[in-house]
């Protein structure tokens, strides 16, 4: 189940935040509780991702997204991500996430986040994200617009730029995956 009750509590503990640009990193905190973890005693991977949605639903309140999608009825979605995992965490480590947009294109934004534990990144998130509305994708130009971000968007750092490059060569639907009837 999605901890709704940990994001109201991300939000509050947020609430009065100050603002911040589209592209500034937010810092949150987290614990990694027992529920979080897996057999193997550390941070399930499937946790991992939905504690950096958490870290993103905060970032965007305060970059002034969230009444934004309200307005407009609009929603967000996840349409790639990679991440790449390096120490373990376990149960209750304290948990400093770190949480940045660092561009856009003509379809999605691209946000990277990492997780920390005593000044060690522990694992770092790259997602391909949308906003999303009835009728699709939301261009990314149209939602910088009603955050009154007039600014065009930065140039993606190398490692991003081949990720981006590299997922557009990636077939799709998978060609080489056996079909389930």
């Amino acid at each position: 189940m999605y901890p709704f009750i940990r994001l109201a509590w991300q939000l509050w503990l947020n609430r009065d935040a100050a603002p911040m640009g589209v592209t500034d990193a937010h810092v949150s905190r987290h614990i990694c509780m027992p529920w979080d973890i897996d057999p193997w005693m550390e941070l399930n991977n499937g946790r991992t991702l939905t504690l950096y949605d958490l870290g993103r639903m905060t970032a965007g309140k305060r970059i002034g997204l969230i009444p934004v999608l309200r307005r407009k009825k609009w929603g967000l979605a996840v349409g790639g991500v990679s991440v790449r995992y390096r120490r373990r965490i376990t149960a209750f480590q304290r948990i400093e996430m770190v949480t940045r947009c660092v561009g856009w294109d003509e379809r999605f934004v691209y946000i990277v986040q990492s997780m920390w534990v005593g000044g060690t990144c522990c694992s770092q998130a790259l997602l391909r994200t949308a906003v999303t509305s009835r009728e699709g994708t939301v261009p990314p130009a149209q939602v910088m617009a009603e955050l009154g971000h007039d600014a065009a968007p930065p140039a993606f750092p190398d490692w991003v730029a081949g990720w981006i490059d590299a997922e557009a060569t990636r077939p799709w639907p998978p060609e080489d995956t056996p079909r389930v009837n």
